[in-house]
């Protein structure tokens, strides 16, 4: 394993890094597990995660579930354009969006669409209706463009360190 930081990473240094590569893998192992995988002591390391967690460098703990077996089977894609791109508009959009368990993530891009909405349902019929009652109420909507995904050819949540 490479331990050398990009420039990137300058408020952490190589312990650190090695840290959060372990933690991206296993998130629920144990503080002694981790001191033993990064060869410091079980005190210094949980010192470490403290400081990782209070400057920002960690965001949280989270189990990753099978959306198949809990009915979300198929992700859906869906690029939003606004009929206007004022900032009441978009703040309106962006706090209803904040509202809506439904929509997994939302991001403002550059390019031919304003906002690209990520979402997981049953089938097609949900996302017919998920489209018709939340997507197409939100503040502003003027277009939509969605795309199914036939293949997850790589889901990953892992960031190269």
């Amino acid at each position: 394993m490479d331990d050398s930081l990009p420039p990137q990473h300058r408020g952490i240094d190589k312990i650190d890094a090695r840290i959060l590569r372990v933690l991206q893998k296993d998130g629920r192992i144990s503080n002694l597990k981790l001191a033993e995988a990064v060869h410091l002591s079980p005190t210094a390391v949980l010192e470490r995660v403290k400081r990782l967690v209070r400057e920002g460098y960690i965001l949280g703990y989270e189990a990753r579930l099978n959306p198949a077996k809990l009915g979300a089977g198929m992700m859906v894609f869906v690029e939003v354009l606004l009929d206007r791109t004022a900032p009441d508009v978009m703040a309106m959009f962006k706090a209803a969006v904040q509202a809506r368990p439904e929509i997994l993530e939302c991001h403002l891009v550059a390019g031919g669409f304003d906002y690209l909405i990520k979402t997981r349902v049953a089938d097609m019929n949900a996302y017919r209706e998920l489209l018709s009652s939340v997507i197409w109420s939100l503040p502003g909507v003027r277009e939509t463009r969605t795309y199914t995904v036939m293949e997850e050819v790589k889901n990953q949540t892992a960031l190269p360190i």
